[in-house]
C-alpha cells in the first residue's frame, strides 16, 4: 500500500517537497501510478543525500531595517539548513532559487566559502560603521556541514582580529569548537550566543528538527559557554500550541540551571510556504490534534495562519498569546532570571589591513 506522505524521508523534517508557486513557475506533479509502483516494488525510500552547491556571492554582510528587529546586519554563511526544522521561516528563501522550501531546503544546500574574505574586505571599507553583526539569523551557521566547511570558524577569525562584536542563534553544540575564540571575545564584551532549545522531549525534538542536536546536549552546551563566561540566553523559538507550549516553564527552569542569563520566546510564525508544508507535517504526526493546533495558530494570528506585521508577528495576539506572555513571565520570575539584553561593545573595533593598504598612523 503507498504512502500517505510517499516523499517523507527518515531524519528529514518535511514530508513533502512541493515546488514554490509564488513566482508564476509551473507545478511539479508527482504521478500518482507511478508512485504506488514505487512503494510496492522499492518499499520506502531510501535516505535522502545532502548535497551542497558553492556560491559565490559578492558581499556577505546582510542588511535589514525592520524596526521589530535587534540587529540590523547580519551573516547567513549557508543557505539551506540540515536541521531540517519544520517550522523554519527561512524555507521560502529556497523559493528564490527554484527549489521547494520542503525537503530541498533540508538536502540541497548552498556554502559560501569566500565569505571571510568577503568580509575582511567590507569591514575595511572607509565607510563602515561598527555595530553587532548576527549570525544564525536566517540558517543555522552551526549545522552539521560547518564541520567540513568552517566558513563560520574563518568570520569569527577575522570579527576576533578585528576586535568586532557579534551575536550567534545556534541549535548546535557544535558552537563549542569555537569555544577558544569566543571565550576571549566575550572577556572583552564583544560576544553573546543564544541556544535555541524548543522542546526537552526527544521524541517531539527529533519530529520537529530532525538533525539538530539532543535538546540534552543543547543544554550543556549552555552550561559550557556559561562556566567559560560567555554571556548566553536560551531561546524557546518558537513554541507551537498543543505540541510545545506545556513545556515552557520546565524549559526556562532547565535554561536558569544550566547558566543561561536570559531567556526569551516566540509564538510559531507560519511564512509563505511554512504554513502548508507544517498543515502536512502536522497530519503526518499528529492527526489527532492537527485542527485544533492550526486553530489555535489562528487566534494568534488574527485568523489567518500568519501575521507578517511588524511588532505582532513577534509576539502574536489575542488571548492565546497572552496566556503564554502570563506564563512565560512567572516562569521567568521563578526561575530567578533577570531581563538583561546581550550589550556589547562597539568601541573596540579596528579596521582590518588588506594587502598592500597602507596601515593607519592611529
Amino acid at each position: 500500500m503507498a504512502s500517505r506522505y510517499p516523499e517523507q524521508r527518515s531524519g528529514r523534517g518535511a514530508t513533502v517537497n512541493d515546488r514554490p508557486q509564488r513566482f508564476g513557475l509551473a507545478a511539479r506533479e508527482a504521478d500518482g501510478d507511478w508512485l504506488d509502483q514505487r512503494h510496492d516494488i522499492d518499499g520506502e525510500a531510501p535516505p535522502l543525500r545532502t548535497i551542497v552547491t558553492i556560491e559565490k556571492p559578492k558581499t556577505i554582510i546582510a542588511r535589514n531595517s525592520s524596526p521589530d528587529i535587534g540587529f540590523d546586519r547580519s551573516i547567513n554563511p549557508y543557505r539551506g539548513c540540515e536541521h531540517g526544522c519544520i517550522y523554519c521561516f527561512a524555507r521560502p528563501t529556497h523559493a528564490f532559487h527554484d527549489l521547494s522550501p520542503g525537503l530541498d531546503f533540508e538536502t540541497r544546500l548552498f556554502a559560501k566559502p569566500d565569505a571571510a574574505d568577503l568580509l575582511r574586505r567590507e569591514l575595511a571599507a572607509p565607510g563602515y560603521r561598527c555595530r553587532p553583526i548576527a549570525f544564525g539569523t536566517n540558517t543555522d551557521p552551526y549545522q552539521p556541514i560547518e564541520a567540513r566547511y568552517r566558513i563560520t570558524r574563518a568570520c569569527l577569525a577575522v570579527l576576533a582580529e578585528t576586535r568586532h562584536p557579534i551575536t550567534i542563534t545556534t541549535k548546535s553544540d557544535r558552537v563549542l569548537a569555537d569555544l577558544e575564540l569566543l571565550r576571549g571575545m566575550a572577556a572583552d564584551g564583544l560576544a553573546a550566543v543564544a541556544m535555541s532549545i524548543t522542546s526537552l522531549d526527544p521524541k517531539t525534538a527529533r519530529t520537529l528538527e530532525p538533525r539538530a542536536p539532543h535538546p540534552e546536549r543543547r543544554l550543556a552546551a549552555v552550561r559550557t559557554l556559561a562556566d567559560a563566561g560567555v554571556p548566553v540566553h536560551v531561546s524557546i523559538a518558537p513554541v507551537i500550541p498543543q505540541i510545545t507550549d506545556h513545556e515552557i516553564e520546565h524549559l526556562v527552569e532547565r535554561a536558569a540551571q544550566a547558566g543561561a542569563r536570559g531567556v526569551f520566546f516566540l509564538p510559531v510564525r507560519l511564512p509563505h510556504e511554512v504554513a502548508p508544508l507544517f498543515r502536512a507535517w502536522l497530519e503526518a504526526h499528529h492527526p489527532d490534534r492537527a485542527a485544533k493546533v492550526m486553530a489555535t495558530i489562528q487566534s494568534i494570528r488574527g485568523g489567518r495562519d500568519n501575521d507578517g506585521n511588524f511588532f505582532t508577528r513577534m509576539k502574536g495576539q489575542g488571548p492565546w498569546a497572552e496566556l503564554l506572555r502570563t506564563r512565560f513571565t512567572i516562569a521567568v520570575r521563578k526561575a530567578g532570571l533577570g531581563r538583561e539584553r546581550m550589550a556589547l561593545r562597539t568601541d573596540l573595533f579596528r579596521p582590518p589591513v588588506l594587502p598592500g593598504q597602507q596601515m593607519s598612523l592611529f
